[in-house]
C-alpha cells in the first residue's frame, strides 16, 4: 500500500500520536475494505481515544500503512474485521508479510497482540483460534474500550499474563484460556455514530454510508445476521438527517446501510429528506414485501437502473421452509413498483441445495422466472448460490448439498432457461461454496490447514480431515464447536425452529414483547 491512495482521502478523523499504536488490517484489497462500513466506525471510534493512534491495512504487496507507510510488525495491537470465511487465508498471507509468527502459540512477548472480530469472530472463531491472541464476540463500540484499556493497562505484564486479563473482559475470547462467553451489543444505536469517516472515489460502494439499523427480526431460517444481531435496533430519523446534512458538503451518493432498508420504520421521510438535500441514494438491500414505490422511485431519481430482489426461493413449500415471509403477490408487487418507476431490468437473487429442498422446488425457480420475464419484459439476471449452513441459525445442522445434487440442480436452470431468452445466470463456484461450508462450521484443527494455506487452492490442497463430518447432516443433541459461544438464545429455540421448517411451519418476525428467543430478556 503507497501513501497515493491516503493522497486522494478525505480523513474525517486524522490523528496522530497516541501511546497504543493500533493497526486495523482488513483482510481483503482496500477497494474492498474501504467498502465496509465496520472498518470506518472502528477507525473512529480508536482514534477519537486520546491515548490510541489506529492507522489501516489492506491486503496489498506493499504491506505498509496508509496513514504513515508503518510495517505492520511495528504496531502493538493488530485488529483484523473478519466479515467472510474466505479471507481468512489472507489473514495468514497478511500477517507472513508484515513479519508477524501467524501462530499465536509462538509469539513472544515482543510480538504484537492479535485480535479479530466482524461476523466470522462472533459466529465460530474456533477455525482461527491458533492465529489469533483473542476475538471480539459481539460489537466492537461496547467491547473496545474496556479491552484497548485492558491493554495499555497490562503492556508490562508478560504476554500469557495480558491475555489472561483479556479474557476476563466481557465478550472476549481467548483461545488460551477457554471459557463460555456472551456476545456483547449496542443497546441504543444513537450513542454511536456509524457513517464513513474516511472518504475515496476508490472503493467498490463510492458512497457516503451511513447505517440506519443494525440486525433483523424477520427470521430467515439460513442468515446468520438475523440472529446474531438480535435484536433489531433503528436508528432515530432525527439522528439520520444529521448526519445526511453533514454528508451533503461531499457531495456523495448517500448509501443506507442495514439488513433490510425498506423495513426502517419512517423509510419514505427519510428518502424524502435525502432527495430534497439534492443528494442522490442507494441502499444496501431492501425486501419485497416493505418496499415501498417512494423508496424505488427515490433510487430511480438516483441512477438506478437494474432493481434487485432476493425471492430466494421459487415454491411456497421452500418459502416456508425458509421462513423468507414474502409470497410471490410481494415479488411481484416489487417488481410493478419498478416498472412504474422506469426500471426494466431486474435482478433475482435465489439458492440451491437448501435442507428439505427437492429438484422439483428448483423447477419451481425456473417457473417463477418465467412468469416474472413474461410480466416484466426487461432483462433479468438470476444470481444463484449454492446454500452454505451457517452457525447459530436453525440450519446449522443441515449438510452442504454436494457436487451431484447441485450441479443438477444448476442443470435444470440452465436447460429451462435456454427457452426463455434475456435471462443470465451466474452462479457461484460449487468448490468455493464448499470451502465456505468447511470453514463456516469448522473446529479447531482447521486452523493447521489454514496456517499452511494462503489460497482456497491451497486448503484445498492440504485438507487432510474427514470432509464428510464438515458438511454432512449434524445431530441435533451433538455437541458443536461454536457451542460455548452464548448469542442470548439456547439451543432448544434453535432446534424448535429447525423442527417447524421442516413441518413447513412459518415463525412471525420480531415484536415488541416477545419472548420467544430470549434475547430482548437479557438487556
Amino acid at each position: 500500500m503507497t501513501n497515493s491512495k491516503m493522497n486522494h482521502e478525505i480523513n474525517l478523523v486524522p490523528k496522530s500520536g497516541g501511546r497504543l499504536k493500533f493497526a486495523l488490517a482488513y483482510p481483503n484489497f482496500y477497494r474492498v475494505g474501504m467498502s465496509n462500513l465496520g472498518i470506518h466506525i472502528i477507525y473512529e471510534l480508536l482514534n477519537l481515544r486520546q491515548d490510541t493512534s489506529c492507522e489501516r491495512f489492506f491486503l496489498s504487496d506493499n504491506l505498509l500503512s496508509v496513514e504513515t507507510q508503518t510495517p505492520l510488525n511495528k504496531f502493538q495491537v493488530i485488529g483484523f474485521a473478519v466479515s467472510f470465511e474466505p479471507d481468512y487465508f489472507n489473514v495468514v498471507k497478511m500477517l507472513r508479510a508484515g513479519k508477524i509468527n501467524p501462530r499465536a502459540a509462538e509469539r513472544t512477548d515482543f510480538d504484537p497482540i492479535i485480535i479479530a472480530g466482524g461476523p466470522c469472530a462472533t459466529f465460530n472463531p474456533e477455525p482461527l483460534a491458533e492465529i489469533f491472541d483473542a476475538f471480539i464476540i459481539g460489537e466492537g463500540e461496547v467491547i473496545l474500550p474496556p479491552l484497548i484499556d485492558e491493554i495499555i493497562s497490562s503492556e508490562n505484564l508478560p504476554r500469557l499474563e495480558r491475555l489472561e486479563k483479556l479474557s476476563q473482559i466481557a465478550g472476549v475470547y481467548v483461545p488460551a484460556f477457554p471459557k463460555k462467553v456472551s456476545r456483547q451489543w449496542v443497546k441504543n444505536l444513537d450513542e454511536y455514530s456509524a457513517h464513513s469517516t474516511v472518504l475515496t472515489d476508490d472503493a467498490e460502494f463510492n458512497m457516503y454510508l451511513i447505517e440506519t439499523a443494525r440486525g433483523c427480526g424477520r427470521h430467515c431460517r439460513f442468515c446468520m445476521a438475523g440472529y446474531c444481531f438480535r435484536k433489531p435496533r433503528n436508528r432515530s430519523l432525527d439522528v439520520l438527517k444529521n448526519e445526511i446534512r453533514d454528508a451533503k458538503k461531499f457531495g456523495k451518493k448517500i448509501g443506507l446501510m442495514g439488513a433490510a432498508i425498506s423495513d426502517y420504520p419512517q423509510i419514505d421521510e427519510l428518502c424524502k429528506f435525502i432527495l430534497g438535500e439534492g443528494l442522490t441514494m442507494s441502499v444496501a438491500s431492501f425486501r419485497a414485501d416493505s418496499v415501498t414505490a417512494e423508496l424505488v422511485k427515490s433510487l430511480t431519481a438516483s441512477g438506478l437502473k437494474t432493481l434487485t430482489i432476493a425471492p430466494e426461493v421459487g415454491s411456497e413449500k421452500m418459502r416456508r421452509v425458509v421462513n423468507k415471509g414474502i409470497t410471490e403477490e410481494n415479488i411481484f408487487n416489487a417488481v410493478e413498483l419498478g416498472l412504474r418507476a422506469g426500471i426494466k431490468n431486474f435482478r433475482l437473487y435465489f439458492m440451491i441445495g437448501l435442507p428439505f429442498e427437492e429438484l422439483a422446488d428448483v423447477e419451481e425457480i425456473l417457473n417463477l422466472t418465467r412468469r416474472i420475464k413474461k410480466f416484466c419484459g426487461g432483462r433479468l439476471t438470476l444470481s444463484v448460490n449454492p446454500f452454505v449452513p451457517k452457525p447459530f441459525t436453525p440450519f446449522q445442522w443441515s449438510p452442504f448439498a454436494g457436487k451431484k445434487y447441485l450441479e443438477a440442480a444448476l442443470k435444470i436452470l440452465r436447460g429451462g432457461l435456454k427457452s426463455i431468452g434475456g435471462v443470465e445466470i451466474i452462479f457461484e463456484s460449487i468448490r468455493a461454496a464448499e470451502v465456505q461450508a468447511i470453514l463456516s462450521r469448522g473446529d479447531r484443527k482447521l486452523s493447521e490447514i489454514i496456517l499452511r494455506s494462503e489460497t482456497e487452492q491451497e486448503f484445498r490442497k492440504n485438507f487432510n480431515l474427514d470432509k464428510e463430518f464438515y458438511l454432512c447432516q449434524r445431530n441435533l443433541d451433538e455437541n458443536l464447536a461454536w457451542d460455548f459461544l452464548n448469542q442470548g438464545f439456547d439451543k432448544k429455540y434453535l432446534i424448535d425452529e429447525y423442527k417447524r421448517a421442516e413441518n413447513l411451519k412459518l415463525t412471525p418476525p420480531c415484536f415488541e414483547g416477545c419472548k420467544r428467543c430470549g434475547v430482548c430478556e437479557v438487556i
